[in-house]
């Protein structure tokens, strides 16, 4: 089956229009974040494209004070850190995402297991601007 709505473009797509999206396997059930073609699981070609609720708890997470170019260029650095994390979404996938809303100047505030929700940062500004994905303390 090819389906448009499961190529990586959709997923971005989605982003711009507050959207979590992924697949679910029409034969053992797996879901996928991204949305995924093929099924990782039973290989199985039957995928239908899902909304996602966007509710999860943090699997782990990583403080960052040495950022990439693109996060430097958003203003981030050692005096302005951000946390990234991997996320355990209700349905089942893990996903990685900026985390906001919490207090970087004490880590330790930070919980494994904190309820999260989803939701949307951009970067850049005009033409440039450019929607990601986040979550934030539910």
């Amino acid at each position: 089956m090819t389906d448009h709505a499961l190529h990586s473009k959709a997923f971005h797509e989605a982003i711009e229009e507050d959207l979590l999206i992924g697949s679910r396997c029409l034969v053992c059930g797996n879901i996928s974040v991204p949305q995924r073609q093929i099924c990782p699981n039973c290989h199985s070609d039957q995928m239908e494209r899902i909304q996602m609720n966007g509710i999860g708890t943090l699997a782990t997470f990583t403080v960052i004070y040495v950022p990439p170019t693109s996060m430097a260029d958003a203003g981030y650095n050692a005096k302005n850190p951000y946390c990234v994390g991997i996320v355990a979404l209700q349905e089942g996938p893990r996903i990685s995402a900026q985390i906001v809303g919490l207090d970087l100047s004490d880590p330790a505030t930070i919980k494994i297991g904190m309820p999260l929700k989803q939701t949307f940062v951009v970067r850049g500004e005009g033409e440039s601007a450019k929607k990601f994905l986040a979550f934030e303390p539910a």
